[in-house]
């Protein structure tokens, strides 16, 4: 960027859209390329994430007040929309004047000024028809004509166009929250009305950034006045576990990451290895290892004392549980390869499968648009094979540590209690289900089961 103008946030945000195709490739990578272009990271960050996850909602927006279908308008032209819309719903304290002037630069240098008027008139209609910016959703907004931007507070239009909620809440749901419409029924029938909304509103916040402190060189108290000292705002999490970021912050920058003080966790996945409660003399093997959080987390759990092995079906990826264990300074940490661990006996086997995502569909974007019933199934597959694989690894009266970050029942509860079925030497000590939430603490969801061998 070194002797040219830094571009602006919608410009870096609109290029990514252009290169992003969620059934193909993911956001991520793409917007790190750009992001050394611009001095608004944060900015341009936000916008591509939250066109993304909103995607659908948007659409039916553009679509309702431009009267063109979606699939009409080029696709160049169409992000630079999006990205307008996006703004104008969700952002609610950026200007509308700014939004459209800057929609409408952006068409004359990447699209041509033929485009120009297009998008014009589109923001215009749909600014035109936006009645509140910021309304309270309860008692005063109309459901159906006003979209949701957090569970108070909402962008309300002039004109009924999102299906009835009352009569329609699977399409209400799906389009207000740019969700699939088969997950969202899988919701309503498992968990009603009320927690589905939660979760529809968890899978949409800008999700927080949570530090766990490492244990071995640090707390809680310390590493959160280190932060204050060199002016990071964060808040204690109520059970004093773990550290909140009051704002979006470039990881490896933040004071105490160089010397090992803390690793990024959620909430929630911190919660397997809480429940496990591993003790200091342990063998436990993580046998789906990488990138290494959870499994530095039992290190830390065990005061670097256990003996610990990591291993994982993918070895390159075993590489980031290497920098991980040496950057926390932990030396319990042993990793091998995953044909070495085959006829091995552990007091516990961590098995943090993979799985469908629907937990963290705030933190993994892509996910809403690729997950299909038929993949779940398959994943399924794939996690009865992992427990059926650690079974015999488990010395008697051993435990396995089942968890994923999904909600579904068909990767969780269902899928244990088949395992329990099959392999009656275990039984069912605890289990955990936690739905996302987008509470002040906010967090994703997931699931934690313990299984120990009783002979």
């Amino acid at each position: 960027m070194a002797g040219q103008k830094p571009k602006s946030a919608r410009t870096i945000a609109i290029e990514v859209l252009n290169h992003f195709n969620p059934k193909r490739n993911y956001a991520g990578p793409i917007l790190n390329k750009l992001l050394g272009e611009t001095d608004q990271k944060q900015r341009a960050t936000d916008l591509v994430l939250g066109t993304i996850r909103n995607s659908r909602a948007i659409d039916t927006v553009i679509a309702t007040f431009s009267g063109r279908p979606i699939e009409r308008i080029p696709g160049k032209l169409l992000n630079i929309i999006r990205i307008g819309t996006y703004e104008l719903i969700y952002s609610p304290a950026t200007g509308q004047h700014s939004i459209v002037n800057e929609a409408v630069e952006n068409a004359k240098a990447l699209v041509g000024k033929k485009q120009v008027g297009f998008v014009n008139a589109v923001l215009r209609q749909i600014t035109r028809h936006i009645t509140n910016r910021q309304i309270q959703l309860l008692p005063q907004a109309d459901s159906r004509c006003t979209l949701a931007q957090t569970p108070a507070i909402g962008c309300e239009f002039d004109k009924d166009f999102l299906p009835d909620p009352e009569a329609l809440p699977v399409d209400y749901l799906s389009t207000v929250f740019s969700l699939p419409r088969w997950l969202v029924s899988d919701w309503l029938g498992e968990f009603g009305e009320e927690l589905t909304r939660q979760i529809c509103f968890a899978s949409n916040r800008r999700p927080s950034i949570y530090i766990r402190p490492n244990s071995l060189k640090t707390t809680t108290q310390d590493l959160a006045q280190k932060l204050k000292k060199d002016g990071v705002e964060a808040n204690i999490t109520p059970d004093e576990s773990m550290i909140k970021l009051k704002s979006p912050q470039a990881v490896t920058q933040l004071p105490g990451f160089a010397e090992g003080l803390f690793t990024i966790q959620d909430i929630t996945a911190s919660q397997a290895v809480r429940i496990l409660k591993p003790q200091p003399d342990w063998t436990i093997l993580d046998l789906c290892a990488a990138p290494g959080v959870k499994t530095t987390q039992l290190a830390e759990a065990t005061g670097d004392s256990a003996t610990i092995i990591a291993t994982d079906i993918d070895a390159e990826r075993l590489k980031k549980v290497k920098e991980n264990t040496t950057r926390l300074g932990i030396n319990s940490v042993n990793i091998v390869s995953y044909e070495e661990i085959r006829n091995s006996k552990f007091d516990c086997v961590l098995l943090d499968v993979p799985c469908s995502n629907t937990g963290v569909l705030a933190r993994r974007i892509e996910v809403r648009y690729r997950i299909k019933p038929k993949a779940i199934k398959e994943l399924t597959k794939t996690q009865s094979k992992l427990l059926a694989t650690a079974a015999p690894m488990v010395k008697p009266h051993g435990k396995i540590c089942y968890s994923t970050c999904s909600i579904q029942k068909d990767e969780n509860n269902d899928l244990v209690r088949d395992f329990l079925q099959k392999n009656r030497n275990f039984e069912l000590k605890s289990e955990m289900l936690t739905l996302p939430s987008a509470a002040m603490f906010d967090h994703d969801g997931g699931y934690t089961a313990i299984l120990t061998a009783t002979k």
